[in-house]
């Protein structure tokens, strides 16, 4: 399992070169049955010009972790996933560290997808939740 588990993460982390997920530095780190958690540094470069996190950056991570959940968890030779829809709530502000966003799966239909991203500090303070509803799509 865990040899699989790092082949899952190295891919995650891979795809995600030259992409808004590298400008982010946001890192896959750990995967489970039902889960995907991400890590991304909160820096100026995600500051909003009063020197917090960016609710912008945010929801970027929220969507990129709940993608890539989907991915993975889906047969993604047969499917590809995009978002349809992405709510958040921001209950807490950060300014350095990291925050880390963990999507867990709500609903995994045929079609749509239901997932929770809960956005996290480093003590496990909540920052921001997330839920995003992801489509499968055939692929032609």
């Amino acid at each position: 399992m865990e040899a699989h588990k790092e082949k899952i993460l190295s891919v995650c982390n891979e795809i995600c070169k030259g992409t808004l997920m590298e400008t982010l530095d946001i890192t896959y780190i750990d995967v489970g049955e039902n889960f995907l958690l991400a890590r991304m540094p909160v820096t100026p470069k995600v500051h909003q010009p009063d020197g917090v996190l960016h609710g912008g950056a945010t929801v970027a991570l929220a969507e990129s972790v709940g993608s890539a959940a989907s991915y993975i968890f889906l047969d993604a030779k047969q499917f590809f996933v995009r978002g349809i829809e992405i709510s958040a709530n921001h209950v807490r502000s950060i300014a350095e560290g990291f925050v880390y966003a963990r999507a867990s799966i709500l609903h995994k239909g045929r079609t749509t997808q239901l997932w929770e991203i809960k956005i996290t500090d480093e003590d496990g303070k909540l920052i921001s939740n997330c839920k995003l509803t992801t489509i499968a799509l055939p692929r032609k």
